[in-house]
Parts: C-alpha cells; structure tokens; sequence
C-alpha cells in the first residue's frame, strides 16, 4: 500500500514522540516555532516532511519492531530460564554405545566358551590325545588371522623384535596353561575341571605376595577362604576324581597367572590391539607347542587313535575336531577383545559368570552325576570368586 502525505514544513524530533501531545491553534500551523526554528537541524534524529512520506508497506514499521522485540525477548527468555530444548550429548549416546558393545562381547565370550568346551569333551572322549588337541586349537587360531591379515579383514599389527621378546614369556605359560587344562578335562568332568580352575585367584595373590612383593587389603585374604574351601569340598565328593586332571588344572591355573603377570609387565606402551595380540600369542605358542607334542604323543599315536574313532563315531569327529579348535580361537580372542573396552575388575567378575555358564551347561549336556555335597562344594568356590573380585576393586 502506498500513500502520499503532504504537511506543512517543520522539523520534527525523536526527543518530540516522549512529549505529552499537543493541541496546537491553527494560526500558529504555517509556522515553525522560534524555538524549533533555531535549532540545529540533526539529520539523523530527524524525520523532514517537506516532501512527500511513501509508506512501501502500511505495516511495516510495526512488524519490522515487533520482530526486533519479539527477537530481543525470546533471547533474554532462554538466558534467563534456560528453556531451549535438551538434547542428548554425544558423550551420553557414545557411553550407551560402549556399554551395549561390552554387552555383546560378553555373551558373545560366554556363548563361544561354552560350545567350546561342549566340542573339546567330545573330542576328547573319542580321542584321548589332549597335546594333539592343544595343538589344533592354536593352528586353527594362526590360521584365521593369518588369512584375516591377508585379506585385510584385519589390521596388520606393527610388530619389532622387542615385541616378540616380551610376549615370548607370556607365550611360554600361556602354552603350559592351555595344555595342561586340555590333559584335565581329558581325564575328568568339565565341570569339576572349572571348579579347580575357578581358585585361579587364590594362586594369583599367593604369588602376587610372596614372589613379586605386593600386599593386599585384608578382604582380599579373607575372600580367598571360601575359594580353597568351596574347591577343597567339591575335589573331595567327586565321584570320578582323578588325580592327573585335578594337577592338570590346578598347573593351569598356576600357569595362566604367571601369563597374566608376564603380559602385564611387558605389554605396556604396546599399541597392538587385544584382538591381534592374542593371534601374535597363538602363533608363537603354537611354535613351542608343536615339537613337545610330536614327542610326547607322536604321530603314530595319532594315526592309530584316528582309526578308532573314525570306527566308533564315524566323519563326525573330524567336525568335531574342527568345531573345538575355531571355537577355542574366537572365544579368546573376544575375551581379549573386550579388555579393550573393560577394566581388570569387570573382566574378572565376568570370567566368573563364565564359569558358572559352563559348569552348568555341561553338567545338562553330559549328564553329569553332581551329589548335592559337590553342587555345594562348587557354590561356595564360586561365591569366593566374586567376593575376591569384588574386595580387590
């Protein structure tokens, strides 16, 4: 809308608008008045209106200040009573991120753990040579990464003769660990073999105190009561006890625990991640295994028992075979996968519940005879096992 005002020459002032209103006579309106007259005029607080005033838009001036008030107020509102909408920060979303992966690792590590030893019983059962099993199950691990890192599913690690150095130790007890869990649950029930094997934390402080020095809370002591207790009344009701699998487990723990030491010291300001560190230890473990089991086995032995089982189970073994070494690979490379992302304790609280999934899946699966003395023996130990975790935060 446009339109066109004629009004008599006179200047008028912003300082004018916050003036009471004045009825001026009409004889006095084609004159300025002298005191107006005289002033200087101020080109930018001065509205003339010599010429015609052309209004492009009626409402234009109070919508344009309205929106510079309306602008102004909803500012000083969302200072003053912070009412803009919350979001989520990413530091929340990337923390419930990281809690659903450690989630996923540790069913994953749990689920791969008990099909695992579900495979390696039958293995054994049908093909008693625990140092020809210990072997497969490094090979089948080299294997995968070897052709991961082919393939480039996974990262080459950076590796220097340093590295090799330190990890040698680590893969000496990690090779004495895993073959001597082997021989026990050759010679005895899984479960009773994870009974043994969960007073690992017993051996861990004993040697923590006595070789390197370290002292510990009174609590820790006092939780390790329950371990020796509850393992010492399950060995002693075992129906089938055997004294070749109870040692087997108990070197085992003995032998994980200097692992753990032995990684600990020599690892650090290592930047190779869990997954590929532990395919650099199955590589070289498996090194040092394969001469010590063709002697203490041999190929002989292999060949023959081969025949036997090919006789009594038929081609199934040969998947069964297969089955334990791929499952004992991805179950401990996730279980070194998750302590990217988990501290020592959390690992070892879930390394409990491990145990508890597998001693009780296999006492389903094998059928298993458990006296109720046992069952007790094997809860107490367990409860240990948490407890010790829980007073060592």
């Amino acid at each position: 809308m446009i339109s066109s005002l004629k009004q008599p020459a006179f200047s008028l002032h912003g300082s004018n608008f916050l003036q009471p209103r004045r009825n001026f006579p009409a004889h006095h309106s084609a004159a300025a008045p002298p005191s107006l007259a005289a002033a200087k005029p101020l080109r930018s607080k001065t509205v003339s209106l010599f010429k015609s005033l052309h209004v492009s838009k009626a409402e234009s001036f109070s919508i344009d200040r309205e929106k510079e008030r309306s602008s102004l107020v909803t500012c000083k509102a969302y200072e003053a009573d912070r009412s803009e909408p919350i979001l989520e920060s990413p530091e929340v979303k990337s923390e419930a991120a990281r809690k659903l992966k450690i989630g996923i690792y540790f069913a994953t590590w749990w689920g791969l753990n008990v099909i695992f030893n579900i495979y390696n019983k039958k293995v054994l059962n049908a093909y008693p040579f625990p140092w020809l099993t210990s072997t497969l199950s490094l090979a089948a691990g080299s294997l995968i990464m070897l052709i991961s890192w082919a393939l480039r599913i996974a990262e080459v690690p950076k590796t220097d003769l340093d590295f090799w150095k330190t990890l040698l130790p680590v893969a000496v007890a990690h090779t004495i660990g895993h073959v001597a869990a082997t021989v026990s649950m050759s010679k005895v029930a899984v479960s009773f073999t994870h009974i043994i094997k969960s007073s690992e934390p017993a051996f861990s402080v004993l040697v923590s105190r006595f070789i390197l020095g370290e002292s510990f809370p009174p609590l820790v002591y006092l939780s390790l009561l329950p371990i020796i207790g509850g393992c010492g009344l399950a060995a002693l009701t075992e129906l089938n006890f055997n004294m070749t699998g109870f040692m087997g487990a108990m070197i085992s723990n003995l032998a994980f625990v200097f692992r753990n030491i032995f990684s600990k010291k020599g690892m650090k300001g290592k930047s190779v991640s869990g997954m590929n560190y532990y395919a650099c230890l199955s590589m070289l473990s498996l090194v040092i295994l394969t001469p010590f089991a063709f002697a203490v086995e041999g190929p002989q032995m292999w060949a023959v028992g081969f025949r036997q089982a090919m006789s009594e189970i038929g081609p199934q073994i040969i998947w069964w075979m297969a089955a334990q070494s791929i499952f004992y690979h991805f179950y401990n490379q996730v279980s070194y996968m998750s302590l990217d992302e988990i501290s020592p304790l959390t690992f070892s609280v879930g390394n409990t519940m491990k145990r508890i999934s597998v001693i009780v899946s296999s006492i389903i699966i094998f059928h298993t005879p458990v006296q109720p003395v046992n069952a007790l023996g094997a809860a107490i130990a367990i409860l240990g096992t948490f407890l010790y975790s829980q007073a060592k935060q």
